[in-house]
């Protein structure tokens, strides 16, 4: 069974620069496409960004489109969030997310039910 853990949320200011962390085990983390979403109290997990297991193909959501950037290390089976210029409206619990597939169909990159394993979420406050 593969498991993640979400690390390196908090609180900042508005302009800060946060890097979430997931580290995945019990899985051939190399194998497995990965995304990021977040999730506000009341509202659905709302996709973030999206790596396939080779990196050669990676989508964002438009409003952090220039301000984050997902990456991953498979030697330390590792995926990040980069996020820089932080907004009052990027607070949210964050998960990072894991599919069985190397790569997924566009249609499937950005929805929830499109991966298989999902992290205990690590929450980010910005504060004005």
């Amino acid at each position: 069974q593969v498991q993640l853990v979400e690390s390196g949320g908090g609180l900042v200011q508005a302009g800060a620069s946060l890097r979430l962390s997931c580290a995945a085990s019990g899985g051939t983390f190399s194998n497995y496409a990965v995304g990021w979403f977040r999730q506000a109290p009341g509202k659905e997990r709302e996709f973030v960004a999206y790596l396939a297991s080779n990196s050669a193909y990676v989508v964002y959501t438009d409003s952090v489109k220039g301000r984050f950037s997902i990456s991953r290390d498979n030697v330390v089976n590792t995926v990040y969030l980069q996020m820089n210029r932080l907004k009052p409206e990027d607070t949210d619990v964050y998960y990072c997310a894991a599919s069985r597939l190397p790569s997924l169909r566009p249609g499937m990159r950005t929805i929830a039910t499109g991966y298989d394993y999902w992290g205990q979420g690590t929450q980010v406050t910005v504060s004005s």
